[in-house]
């Protein structure tokens, strides 16, 4: 099952990889002055903590705006394209050296990418203040188990490598909810982390899961920004090139962690993600506030 999944990501990322190069080929005279070491690090940089399961978005997003690499509209199509080939080799190489059930694999995989093309029109229609509040709040509580587990205070967690029943019911409704919830800029991997763990699988059969899932959303996705020419073609191909080595260095250093370093890892990418909502959430209220004033 899983090995058919590889088959269908390979064929679509091959035909994403033919429009993709063509169009930079074709379009390589217009490439900016942007420095290319620059450019090469902060592929290599946050496709490396994208790996450890932070995500690359908000990472990419600061650096363009702060260093004023890429033209605000252009962001969200860069990132998708640049970041297509990382993702997919993270999916590769997950679903290579990390074990996790193939009925399980499968299902959140599909899962997620159903989310984003059924749900997003009516996930777009809420508010992203309460969406952002809602999850910081439900990761917020993930953190505070585990760390309750950490203390000994309560059992929490496990090692299965799959799941049954209502337990696969759930994580696969979950995960086309987290799908959804992608198309308006809430990222996949820290809810898809915090779900996994506390329904008792191993924390590690999350990075397979997670990564597989993005990759089919990102590879459809990139094709359209590709087709319409929205992306910055000479970031987006830094951050290809770049990523892949940043994916395959922090690959060695997430499936050689002990399991209890490993759990402090998600905890730590939970409280970031946590933290980061609530921010977001933040700093969208005050917006309101001063547009109404």
């Amino acid at each position: 099952m899983s090995s058919v999944l590889k088959v269908i990501l390979g064929i679509m990322t091959g035909t994403f990889g033919f429009y993709y190069l063509t169009d930079v080929f074709r379009n390589r005279k217009l490439f900016s002055d942007k420095s290319w070491p620059g450019l090469f690090g902060a592929g290599f940089i946050t496709n490396f903590f994208d790996t450890l399961g932070i995500g690359s978005f908000a990472q990419q997003t600061a650096i363009f705006k702060f260093f004023k690499l890429v033209d605000d509209r252009l962001i969200p199509g860069t990132m998708n394209v640049g970041n297509t080939f990382p993702t997919v080799a993270q999916a590769f190489i997950f679903m290579t050296v990390v074990q996790v059930d193939p009925l399980t694999l499968v299902s959140m995989s599909t899962a997620a990418p159903l989310g984003a093309l059924l749900g997003a029109d009516r996930v777009s229609r809420m508010s992203r203040h309460r969406i952002q509040m809602g999850l910081g709040f439900g990761l917020l509580a993930v953190a505070l188990i585990m760390i309750a587990g950490f203390l000994e205070v309560m059992p929490v967690g496990g090692e299965a490598i799959g799941l049954r029943g209502w337990k696969l019911a759930v994580i696969v409704g979950m995960s086309f909810v987290f799908g959804a919830l992608q198309t308006v800029g809430v990222g996949f991997y820290a809810p898809c982390i915090a779900t996994v763990y506390a329904l008792g699988m191993h924390p590690l059969t999350a990075f397979p899961v997670m990564m597989t899932a993005t990759a089919l959303l990102m590879v459809a996705g990139g094709t359209q920004f590709v087709k319409k020419g929205a992306y910055d073609r000479k970031v987006s191909f830094s951050l290809s090139i770049a990523g892949i080595l940043g994916v395959f260095l922090a690959a060695f250093v997430v499936k050689s962690l002990p399991l209890l370093v490993l759990k402090w890892v998600v905890l730590c990418v939970i409280l970031y993600t946590c933290a980061w909502m609530f921010l977001s959430a933040g700093r969208k209220k005050t917006e309101l506030k001063i547009k109404v004033i």
